[in-house]
């Protein structure tokens, strides 16, 4: 549970454990619940996403500086994850199966070593790409997976791995 200005102090990877997850919100005296879709890095605002019975779904925005309290309600599960992913996609974006997500992070991360990047990985499978600390790559490994407070760091990878993807292709 994180606590009043607790939450503004956090940075992006910290708030990134709350993503896919079901949470209690208190802010400003109202409470909000629902599904973390993502965390914005600048503002720390969170986007929250209810499934709804008849088969749609609401989002929230929770402003960041608000937030009093979060609390984990649920971990989920995967098909909760595969849907919150999935939400604001296209129907013709190309799916992929772990072994091809596992191929394409592999690749990504020796030609991002080979550029002399420090890559590590962290979470379950699918594994997140985490780049010197400050930037992440979500599956499936493209310059639009990536995020990061660092806007010249984020740029940078994100020429590296579309030159990636062009020399692989």
């Amino acid at each position: 549970m994180a606590a009043a200005n607790e939450w503004t102090k956090k940075g992006p990877l910290e708030w990134q454990d709350y993503t896919y997850k079901e949470v209690r919100v208190t802010a400003s005296e109202k409470e909000y619940k629902g599904w973390v879709l993502t965390t914005d890095p600048v503002s720390a605002n969170i986007v929250l996403v209810n499934f709804l019975e008849d088969g749609s779904m609401s989002v929230t925005g929770v402003m960041g500086h608000a937030v009093q309290t979060v609390e984990t309600v649920n971990e989920g599960d995967l098909g909760v994850r595969e849907k919150l992913m999935h939400l604001f996609t296209s129907g013709d974006c190309q799916a992929y199966n772990l072994e091809d997500l596992e191929k394409r992070k592999n690749s990504l991360r020796k030609w991002l070593e080979k550029n002399h990047i420090p890559v590590t990985e962290q979470g379950d499978a699918p594994k997140t790409l985490c780049v010197a600390g400050v930037l992440t790559i979500d599956p499936p490994y493209a310059p639009e997976n990536c995020s990061s407070s660092n806007e010249i760091i984020l740029s940078r990878v994100q020429d590296l791995i579309q030159g990636h993807l062009a020399a692989s292709q």
